[in-house]
């Protein structure tokens, strides 16, 4: 496979648009600057503990800040916290929250500083079994806090997560091995904090994040309106926050729209300041100032339920490697989504992490051949399938949210053609719907995505270990599961060449038994309004961070 040097993953570029309005009332400033902008998808959840998508995460950062933020670089800068006390051995970090950190209600009233509790309580709400949380994982696997698996499994008591607050403002961590990305995991939000008597007052978890009312901020802006399913909501600058005076903008407005098309009309008419672009939208404004290609994380990929007992053809080798063949990547990218997607022959992303050599994971990762000129072919895999499954017709349902049908239609076509004694029929769902799914194992094969949550290749590998909730196709190698656990908090987790090494020998496993089908890494491509600055896109656990936008 030929490579060259992608752009970053991350991009921070210029946007403006031309206005000035009235004041709220509220604002320091005579006049207030929006920002407008489109997301495809409504949030989810803001409840920090509970959210799993990646809009919720970007909403939920702009107006909650964890021990740490990311910077413009993508770099983990201090937030809440004003200092941090590592131990030499790297199993125990103290942090010192800063002193000027409140947190807001939604009408702009102070309702208590932000404590070393709040995080306490986050965290073991967060790694208790009574949640459930589908982020649980991130303490035990990812995290590695001392006692998070036995506190989840219900043998030791929330207080002995270690994590304590030994006074107000002095909190200690206590992790199992090193990580060496830990610092950049305290952006996430899962690890946010949470106001103990303000949650239980809004009603514990059926309530909390639910309305502007039953939120509270300690970051740079506030929910100002918000419901469940919203179409539209909006944030107001936090006039409290500590870092105020470098927040210029006052108001961020949300709108929903799930099609690319329908919210480049919005952005021509002046309804948006930035506005994804895709197909033939790229080709007719790729010319233009105004538009700006980013390369993203998310890897779109095929999970195949190889628990299917109806469909014992999606446990078999052979049959997925023929299907692997059978799609052209480079076709999907070129010709339908032209926004700057790549094809992907790989499990974990390019420009994703750095290994101890200073190099890009995948620069010096296995390339996979899946094209025609490989040792096999597409229809040498599937005559093999054939003979041992002992039939020659096969029928799947291919699953896929409604933003990604033109994709699976493509994938669809290119299987069929290829393969005329496979009938695939298309079953677009609402995402929601489509990932309870995969949840309860009702798929047969379904087009899904992953984006990274931190900057590791654990971030994908760990997601096919045996167990893992993300393991929707419930495949299991024990070799695999000896890798990652050495990679993890064993034999190669303190030696960082030797785990570097180990992980690429993790996704080759993957790989060679077709445990996913991968077809392209995400790129972006956006119009963004020309005089403005400061958003700033990462390919890492946060999309959009709208912290240093101004608008002139």
């Amino acid at each position: 496979m030929n490579k060259t040097m992608r752009k970053s993953f991350l991009a921070v570029v210029s946007i403006a648009a031309v206005a000035t309005i009235a004041s709220c009332g509220e604002q320091e400033t005579t006049t207030s600057k929006y920002l407008n902008v489109s997301i495809n998808t409504g949030v989810e959840s803001l409840d920090t503990q509970v959210a799993t998508d990646g809009t919720s995460f970007e909403v939920m950062a702009n107006y909650i800040e964890g021990l740490y933020r990311v910077d413009g670089d993508g770099n983990a800068v201090l937030g809440m916290a004003k200092s941090v006390d590592k131990s030499t051995d790297g199993k125990t970090y103290t942090f010192t929250i800063r002193d000027d950190a409140y947190w807001y209600t939604s009408d702009g009233k102070q309702y208590a500083p932000v404590t070393a509790q709040d995080f306490v309580f986050g965290w073991q709400r967060g790694d208790s079994p009574e949640l459930q949380s589908e982020y649980q994982f991130m303490f035990t696997d990812v995290a590695l806090v001392k006692n998070a698996a036995d506190v989840y499994a219900g043998t030791k008591a929330l207080s002995e997560l270690g994590i304590t607050a030994t006074d107000d403002k002095t909190l200690k961590v206590e992790i199992d091995s090193p990580v060496s990305f830990f610092e950049k995991l305290m952006y996430f939000p899962t690890f946010y904090p949470v106001n103990q008597k303000f949650f239980e007052s809004v009603g514990g978890t059926d309530g909390y994040g639910t309305s502007p009312e039953k939120s509270l901020s300690n970051g740079p802006f506030m929910l100002e309106s918000y419901a469940p399913s919203a179409v539209s909501f909006s944030l107001k600058k936090n006039s409290g926050y500590y870092d105020a005076s470098k927040v210029a903008i006052d108001e961020v407005n949300y709108k929903v729209y799930q099609e690319d098309s329908t919210a480049y009309l919005a952005y021509k008419n002046g309804d948006l300041d930035i506005a994804p672009i895709s197909g033939e939208l790229v080709d007719s404004n790729k010319s233009s100032s105004e538009f700006h290609s980013v390369e993203a994380g998310y890897l779109w990929y095929i999970s195949l339920n190889l628990q299917d007992t109806a469909h014992p053809e999606i446990a078999n080798e052979d049959f997925r490697k023929a299907i692997n063949l059978a799609i052209d990547r480079q076709a999907i990218c070129d010709t339908l989504l032209k926004d700057g997607s790549v094809a992907a022959e790989y499990a974990v992303p390019e420009q994703l992490a750095t290994g101890p050599d200073g190099k890009d994971y995948r620069e010096t990762a296995s390339t996979y051949d899946y094209t025609e000129g490989g040792t096999k072919t597409a229809k040498d895999y599937m005559d093999a399938a054939k003979k041992t499954l002992g039939k020659s017709t096969f029928s799947l349902a291919l699953e896929c949210d409604n933003e990604a049908s033109s994709v699976a239609e493509m994938i669809q076509a290119q299987i069929q053609s290829t393969f005329p004694e496979i009938t695939i029929t298309l079953n677009p769902k609402v995402k929601k719907q489509r990932v309870a799914d995969m949840q309860n194992g009702d798929f047969e094969i379904c087009l899904t995505r992953w984006g990274p949550d931190y900057a590791d290749p654990m971030t994908y590998l760990g997601m096919w270990k045996t167990g893992n909730s993300n393991n929707y196709g419930l495949w299991s190698n024990a070799k695999y599961d000896q890798l990652i656990d050495d990679c993890t908090d064993g034999a190669y987790a303190t030696d960082t060449t030797a785990r570097w090494a180990h992980l690429k020998e993790a996704e080759d496993i993957v790989m060679d038994e077709a445990v996913i089908i991968p077809v392209y890494q995400k790129g972006d491509s956006y119009l963004i309004s020309d005089s403005t600055t400061g958003i700033e896109f990462h390919s890492v656990a946060l999309n959009r961070v709208f912290r240093n936008v101004t608008k002139k």
